[in-house]
């Protein structure tokens, strides 16, 4: 895992990142400046957005999540979860368990998790300690 370099007290941007479903839900409050040159989506994130619009009965909220949705799909092509993930997620599994979590309450993150671990990314979230256990594996960035 590399380090970010300080130049004049400002930190460097990221070349690539993975986003959180929690950061792609509050993308027009992030800092764009906290976000690496260039970012992707997990299809595990396009999946939670996907499921959306049915969790609410809000119809207000409902039209929010589908037109979040929409733009996502406009705006990014998903990283599959293969082979290389699967793989990855069983690593994240052990080193959650290990911290003395337990993975099925954050299954979706954590399979985000793997998808950032097998594709050498570093992971920007809202929620870090959703990923407590697993500094030994990725760079999580809180934004």
């Amino acid at each position: 895992m590399s380090s970010i370099k300080m130049s004049n007290l400002v930190p460097e941007r990221l070349p690539a990142g993975l986003l959180d479903t929690s950061v792609v839900i509050d993308l027009d409050l992030v800092d764009p400046d906290l976000l690496p040159l260039t970012v992707g989506v997990s299809a595990i994130t396009m999946a939670e957005l996907a499921a959306g619009p049915a969790a609410t009965q809000d119809l207000a909220e409902r039209a929010r999540r589908q037109d979040r949705l929409q733009r996502a799909e406009a705006v990014f092509e998903a990283i599959p979860f293969g082979s290389d993930a699967a793989r990855a997620y069983g690593r994240v599994h052990a080193a959650v368990v290990a911290a003395g979590r337990q993975p099925r309450r954050r299954f979706a993150d954590l399979l985000i998790a793997a998808v950032a671990e097998a594709e050498g990314l570093p992971l920007l979230t809202r929620n870090p300690e959703d990923f407590a256990g697993l500094e030994e594996l990725l760079l999580v960035v809180p934004v």
